[in-house]
């Protein structure tokens, strides 16, 4: 390597380490901001609310330490309890191992499951997985009549998944009509409650 080369490299790395930085700060500041929003609109009780995101985080670090499912794409939703699982899987053995493993978690409720088999879909990537997604979240956030910030959208293989507790049966039927609107969508499952019928 070129003296000169060699004495410009720790400069280059101080400037690569100071733009990671700035770009970093921003991001903790608009997620501190986004959960505390969140927090403030949830439908849930501050303590169901804590309970469901410790439940959240225990079974995703089971599901990432397991050695049959760790390397697939499987993400865990919980509400006041009620588990969804939801992602790909390569044999049923792994659906049935991440079901148990969430099942066994204190606090849960119940299990719920939507799995894709890997690459059943092969016309539909992660690009188009990542578009849908932003697509359908830019229509709930401008929808004047959903709290989009209770809604969870998870697309896999073009298929959105819809979960949370909203505030009423319309914000739900209206959720699913303007995700269905989105170009590329396959399909859309709603895990969507309201809590009216929480309280029944």
């Amino acid at each position: 390597m070129e003296p000169g080369v060699r004495r410009s490299m720790p400069i280059f790395y101080l400037l690569l380490s100071v733009a990671l930085v700035a770009c970093t700060i921003p991001g903790i500041v608009t997620s501190a901001f986004q959960d505390t929003y969140t927090i403030a609109v949830d439908e849930r009780s501050m303590s169901t609310l804590a309970s469901d995101k410790g439940i959240e985080w225990t079974i995703e670090k089971e599901i990432l330490d397991d050695k049959t499912i760790g390397n697939l794409n499987i993400t865990p939703y919980c509400y006041s309890g009620h588990v969804y699982l939801v992602g790909e899987y390569g044999t049923l053995d792994q659906v049935n191992r991440a079901s148990d493993i969430a099942s066994q978690v204190k606090g849960v409720e119940s299990v719920g499951l939507y799995f894709i088999p890997q690459g059943h879909y092969p016309n539909c990537g992660l690009i188009d997985d990542l578009v849908i997604h932003m697509k359908v979240k830019v229509k709930l956030i401008h929808d004047k009549d959903i709290k989009s910030t209770n809604i969870n959208v998870k697309v896999v293989q073009c298929h959105v998944v819809l979960l949370g507790i909203v505030g009423s049966p319309e914000e739900i039927i209206q959720a699913l009509a303007l995700s269905q609107e989105v170009e590329g969508v396959q399909d859309v499952k709603s895990f969507l409650v309201s809590s009216d019928r929480l309280s029944d």
